[in-house]
């Protein structure tokens, strides 16, 4: 883990990259599809382990995390298949990036961060161009 200063214009701009936001959407995509169909299953969301896995989660009830994904799947869900597909999953991305990047807004804050996490690549490409 790591603590870094992140703020809204670093993410949007993350965002707006279509190929690096491609590339880490993708990655993690491919990660969580475990059985290779080219969809998130219900089950690969709520069973994902490793760096996937959260302590918020850990904190809430089976129920709060079954309404979360039922939440998840209906909003991104655009096909109306039950599964959330490649595209499907980088709109879902997309979408809480840009409602972290509002909330932070233009003022720095410190966030402890994964290594791997969307929020790290941005940190990281910001750290880059400088």
């Amino acid at each position: 883990m790591s603590v870094v200063v992140v703020d809204g214009p670093m993410m949007e701009e993350f965002v707006d990259d279509a190929e690096a936001f491609g590339k880490w959407t993708d990655k993690h995509f491919d990660m969580l599809d475990t059985d290779g169909n080219g969809e998130l299953s219900r089950d690969e969301l709520q069973n994902r382990k490793g760096k996937f896995s959260s302590s918020e989660f850990e904190l809430q009830s089976k129920e709060e995390i079954s309404s979360l994904y039922d939440i998840l799947i209906e909003r991104f869900d655009i096909d109306k298949s039950g599964t959330i597909d490649r595209q499907e999953f980088k709109a879902l991305t997309k979408e809480i990036m840009l409602a972290k990047a509002r909330g932070i807004g233009n003022s720095p804050v410190l966030v402890i961060l994964q290594g791997d996490s969307l929020v790290m690549r941005v940190v990281q490409r910001f750290s880059a161009k400088k």
